[in-house]
């Protein structure tokens, strides 16, 4: 760990985190450019909700799998050299994304984004590398205010280029890939040492994650295994109203008597990922200081379910706005919460892997809840489906 002095981040550490910032807000920003057309461009190659559905579930399926063994790898050899194979796969995918003629290639370039989706986890692991157990909360709150930056501009750009073509976005979010990768290259410095004790691993503890062993290890602690149940619960009802929302826009919200399309969707992730950046970026610290990372937590979700389930019920501009923005500030909190308890609940040697298996807990959720929301959508069930977005972040209040 970077040392801390007199109880504050010093200068190697402030700059550590801040190329991680940079280089997360790219990687997002790109994401955010590509995920308010995806489901418009899928059914351009005649795509029904629920294979919309099938589309988004497959990156995640993939992001399930290869997540613990990205993180345990980067335990291993280093968080650069992973971050940089896992951007390099987010930006063949991305150019495939642009040139794809078909549904099924479309399908391909998620798959290869999918496989070697460790951004987020090595990123996460990389702040736990520097940073005290008891900053982590605020930490990792930089992770949700380049989510913020990423959505107040992407889904702006991209619903300004999808007037000229789907492909328009995607070429955008190579481009912003190719640059995550030169800023990995050239800015990030390696978190874990050569020396350190982190890596000082037997190659048959290298390919322990291959029989689950360490999973069935960090699993078998109480305290990590409700708060990976928490975080899934999050992530669940989360990906639920991110995968479901243009569609349901689609067919329930009208603008200026114009039905809502990708320009207009665009316009509300903009709007909810400048909400992040304020929620993120200036109150975040001070609610952890004043309640903690476990009562925020449940503030967070308290608010993100009232405000998924009022969105099913509205019809006009404003009141999806309010209901925007008390989901919002749910989510923002929730998320860097979860994750640092979750940090500070694991082996020090072991973080790489306890997040991508977070990571993983993400996946799952994020296989499950399009299908689901493709399903209620595709059958005209828009309540149902706003319902249920909310009801997931209610039930993790029981946990």
């Amino acid at each position: 760990m970077i040392p801390i002095k007199n109880n504050k981040v010093d200068s190697k550490t402030k700059k550590t985190l801040f190329s991680i910032f940079v280089v997360v807000a790219v990687d997002v920003f790109a994401f955010a450019v590509v995920l308010p057309i995806l489901p418009f461009y899928a059914q351009t190659f005649g795509a029904t909700p629920f294979q919309v559905g099938l589309l988004l579930t497959s990156f995640a399926f993939c992001q399930f799998l290869s997540g613990p063994a990205l993180g345990r790898i980067s335990d291993v050899i280093g968080r650069k050299p992973v971050l940089f194979l896992s951007q390099v796969g987010t930006l063949i995918g991305f150019i495939i994304m642009a040139k794809a003629p078909s549904l099924s290639i479309l399908l391909l370039a998620r798959v290869i984004d999918g496989i070697t989706a460790g951004n987020l986890s090595v990123a996460q692991a990389a702040i736990s590398d520097v940073t005290r157990p008891e900053d982590r909360a605020k930490a990792f709150g930089i992770i949700g205010i380049a989510f913020g930056l990423g959505f107040f501009l992407g889904p702006a750009l991209s619903g300004y280029l999808s007037q000229f073509g789907y492909e328009y976005p995607a070429w955008l979010a190579a481009g912003l890939s190719f640059f995550s990768i030169v800023l990995t290259l050239f800015v990030l410095p390696e978190t874990i040492p050569a020396k350190s004790p982190l890596r000082q691993f037997k190659l048959k503890d290298f390919f322990r994650v291959l029989d689950f062993q360490v999973l069935k290890k960090s699993l078998s602690d109480p305290v990590l295994r409700s708060l990976l149940f928490q975080f899934f619960l999050f992530n669940l009802s989360f990906t639920m109203y991110i995968s479901g929302f243009p569609l349901f826009a689609e067919r329930q919200l009208t603008w200026n008597g114009k039905t809502f399309g990708s320009v207009e969707v665009g316009y509300v992730y903009t709007f909810v990922g400048f909400l992040g950046i304020f929620v993120q970026g200036y109150l975040l610290g001070k609610l952890v200081k004043l309640w903690g990372e476990k009562k925020l937590s449940r503030i967070g979700f308290t608010s993100q379910g009232l405000g998924f389930l009022l969105v099913g019920y509205v019809f006009k501009i404003p009141l999806l706005l309010l209901a925007a923005a008390v989901s919002s500030f749910g989510s923002g909190v929730v998320r860097p919460a979860i994750t640092s308890l979750i940090s500070r609940s694991a082996d020090p040697k072991e973080q790489g892997l306890v997040l991508g298996l977070g990571q993983s807990f993400t996946a799952i959720a994020a296989i499950v809840a399009p299908l689901i929301s493709g399903l209620l959508i595709n059958y005209g069930y828009l309540h149902a489906w706003s319902l249920a977005s909310g009801a997931f972040a209610l039930l993790a209040l029981f946990i």
